[in-house]
């Protein structure tokens, strides 16, 4: 089985993540090879404040570390705020970095007009600085409220997002089982 951890990278109140997040593993559990887990940033617990390499790690940073270390492939759910992504979303990454290493990351990304496409530009340079592998095809979700049903369901069934999950689950797969491969077969060393 394929692990993997699909992220809310927003802790606001009122966020929207939680529901794309929601959709997206649910779409990821549909495939029989797939098992998913579910990382919500706002109820994780990471301080704000990273600690020096001599300082010890704290707790929810140890207790997170093994379902990171775990996945074999990552989905960042994230908004774009004031074109960039959330503070907390840039904290967690930065207390890990060999759970990243050598692993496929899908970006999915919501926004006003743009859909989250700067905030995927800037992950993409953060997680190549990691050692990990942005598919190509993320899911950009330009005005995301459009895409609610009249029954309030989202999203509705002729969104976009619908055909597009397909293509990038099939690509986060197909580099999730090629790196996890190539790590079984030599160590990953950054």
């Amino acid at each position: 089985m394929l692990r993997m951890a699909v992220i809310i990278g927003s802790t606001r109140n009122g966020r929207f993540g939680p529901t794309v997040a929601g959709w997206f593993a649910a779409r990821a559990r549909r495939r029989p090879d797939v098992t998913v887990d579910m990382v919500d940033l706002a109820e994780a617990g990471l301080p704000a404040t990273l600690t020096d390499h001599d300082e010890p790690v704290p707790a929810p940073v140890r207790r997170l570390a093994p379902r990171l270390a775990a996945a074999d492939a990552f989905v960042v759910v994230t908004p774009e705020y004031n074109h960039g992504f959330p503070a907390p979303l840039k904290t967690a990454i930065d207390w890990f970095y060999e759970e990243w290493q050598a692993k496929p990351v899908a970006l999915v990304t919501y926004g006003r007009d743009s859909g989250g496409l700067n905030a995927a530009a800037q992950l993409r340079q953060i997680f190549a600085e990691l050692h990990a592998v942005t598919i190509r095809d993320g899911l950009s979700l330009p005005r995301y409220w459009e895409d609610f049903a009249p029954d309030g369901s989202w999203p509705r069934p002729a969104a976009e997002c619908n055909a597009s999950v397909t293509t990038t689950l099939d690509q986060l797969i197909w580099w999730a089982n090629a790196l996890r491969d190539a790590r079984a077969r030599a160590p990953y060393t950054a």
